[in-house]
């Protein structure tokens, strides 16, 4: 057998010799405490490694190990409610081995291998099997079915098939022979290689919206089940508390958080949150369909480069599933990071602001990644992927901004001015957009009515009127603007702070449903037009502002989350125009 060993040292970059190059992108154990390593590069008796863990202590001429197979990872029943690192070591189970820091040369599966798991098996001796089809079912949570499928490339015979009970992650439930006679075992889990993206039968066409409860997403920028945005923003503008929204209140079955270079109170928080909070449809606790994959800044950067294949794997496995599952990475400006200094290391040449010239394809291969899919057994599951941008300075055109632009088709851009001026979720309406939209038209005529696309493009009219016209307001002032103009700002205002500002911690203004968002558009549309009848008429504006049937309509959404019919305030609009005019007759 070969021997290898440790030549230099670069930080997370090991040169290794011995007798040959080892295989690239090969799982390695480097050093007498075997930490994880992978292989990116090999060259004649050269080869470098990148390592997972602080190489803080190693020295030239320890050992190498190669295990000659690629980096991969378990999944199975026991993923669902747990905390991960970026290469898929559960931390609870590290904190009860080596306290609260993380240990180095820790080797442990994703999976706990000891917990027996109540098994319901529905394949039996004789049957044939293929790829991807569920053989058996355990609960993993209250809110959560496992379905345990043949893996992919496993297909023929089954052969000594176990009863319904109680089986471990690793014990075998049957046997697979396949044409030539190969035996193959199956078990409730299975192993997959992270950079590698799952297979699936075929792709379809993305034809409906994630729903998130966020007004601003769900009406005017919708992103489709399968589809990919970006959250792209400055320091403070409030893309985590985005995130945070759409991973407790979006209708995905089952929420994947990676927090790629993360601050560690951050994650923190979101456990603390993810464990108290219920989810919006069932009343069970969040955490029983989330799965977290923590990378903080102070953990190896080697690791958080890998910790978006890991995120994105799991993903994919209960897609797999036929689940529609939410990928929020948080963020991949940070991930960005992580490549550009092992690039550097790796002394290869810089392209722009000295990022590798790889960015571009390696953004592209973690975006392509998501998608609405005709799963391997027929079902159809989705990857929605939500990626947070963090441009130094809140600028745009920096590199990873300007290539996830490239990759997606919704652009959620966050505003430092609508942040600081306290309006949340700080989404600038005339800099984001959806390409989704008008691929989603039919579902949102049959779901929020057929009227809907004619509300959202008069909303969408009004709000651009309003920006050219608080150019003129902000020179020379608002008096002199004739009633109509002043009618489209007073409407324009009423959709801002009354529709599209949304406050994440008032109970009954954090989530709200379609039907309730569709009524607000109506209502306050139904007030733009009677009062510009009014207004054609000769009828002063100020009459009616007087009335505070603006003001009403801006509050509407507190009450209406309370449970107040929309017909009430329909009723007021119309008390407050009857008024006006009466007093005019």
């Amino acid at each position: 057998m070969e021997e290898y060993f440790i030549q230099s040292i670069n930080g997370p970059v090991i040169k290794v010799r011995g007798g040959r190059a080892l295989p690239r992108m090969g799982l390695v154990f480097v050093g007498k405490q075997k930490l994880f390593g992978e292989v990116v590069s090999a060259s004649g008796e050269d080869s470098i490694v990148q390592i997972y863990e602080d190489s803080g202590g190693l020295s030239a001429g320890e050992p190498v190990y190669p295990t000659y197979a690629p980096m991969s990872l378990q999944l199975g029943p026991g993923l669902i409610g747990g905390i991960f690192d970026g290469i898929g070591r559960p931390l609870g189970t590290i904190e009860r081995m080596a306290g609260p820091r993380i240990a180095k040369g820790i080797n442990l599966q994703s999976l706990d291998g000891d917990r027996l798991w109540e098994v319901t098996v529905d394949i039996k001796d004789g049957d044939t099997v293929f790829p991807g089809q569920v053989f058996a079912r355990c609960r993993e949570s209250e809110m959560t079915e496992h379905r345990a499928m043949v893996p992919p490339g496993v297909s023929g015979r089954v052969e000594a098939a176990k009863p319904s009970g109680q089986y471990t992650v690793n014990e075998p439930i049957a046997r697979v022979v396949g044409e030539k006679g190969k035996e193959t075992p199956i078990c409730l889990s299975q192993s997959w290689p992270v950079r590698t993206p799952r297979p699936y039968k075929s792709r379809r066409a993305i034809d409906r919206p994630l729903i998130t409860g966020q007004r601003v997403i769900d009406t005017l920028f919708p992103v489709g089940k399968g589809g990919c945005a970006a959250i792209p923003g400055p320091f403070g503008a409030g893309k985590t508390v985005v995130q945070h929204q759409l991973a407790k209140w979006s209708d995905a079955d089952i929420i994947v958080y990676l927090g790629c270079g993360e601050r560690g109170n951050e994650m923190t928080q979101v456990l603390d949150e993810f464990r108290e909070l219920r989810d919006p449809r069932s009343g069970r606790p969040l955490m029983e369909r989330t799965i977290l994959v923590a990378n903080t800044s102070n953990m190896p950067v080697a690791a958080r480069e890998a910790s978006i294949y890991t995120g994105m794997t799991i993903a994919e496995y209960y897609r797999d599933m036929g689940y529609h599952v939410a990928l929020m990475a948080d963020s991949t400006s940070r991930w960005a990071e992580a490549l550009r200094e092992i690039s550097g290391r790796l002394e290869e040449m810089p392209a722009e602001e000295s990022f590798p010239a790889y960015l571009p394809s390696r953004l592209a291969g973690f975006y392509e990644r998501a998608g609405f899919t005709e799963t391997l057994s027929g079902a159809e599951g989705s990857v929605t992927v939500i990626g947070a941008v963090s441009p130094q300075g809140g600028d745009f055109s920096e590199p990873v901004t300007q290539n996830t632009q490239r990759f997606v088709r919704c652009f959620w851009a966050l505003d430092r001015s609508l942040a600081y001026a306290r309006h949340f979720p700080s989404i600038n309406w005339n800099s984001s957009y959806s390409e989704y939209y008008n691929d989603m038209i039919p579902w949102y005529e049959e779901n929020f009515g057929k009227d809907f696309n004619d509300l959202r493009r008069r909303v969408m009219g009004l709000l651009h009127e309003e920006s050219k016209l608080m150019e003129i307001v902000k020179l020379i002032g608002s008096d002199i603007l004739p009633d109509d103009q002043k009618l489209v700002i007073e409407t324009a205002k009423v959709f801002r702070q009354g529709f599209l500002q949304q406050n994440a911690f008032h109970k009954s203004d954090t989530y709200m449903t379609p039907r309730n968002q569709m009524a607000m558009l109506r209502i306050i549309l139904h007030l733009y037009d009677e009062a510009h009848e009014l207004v054609s008429k000769n009828i002063p504006l100020r009459q009616l502002t007087e009335t505070g049937i603006f003001a009403v309509l801006g509050k509407m959404k507190f009450d209406l989350g309370e449970g107040d019919p929309p017909e009430k305030f329909m009723t007021l609009v119309d008390e407050a125009v009857a008024s006006v005019r009466k007093s005019n007759e």
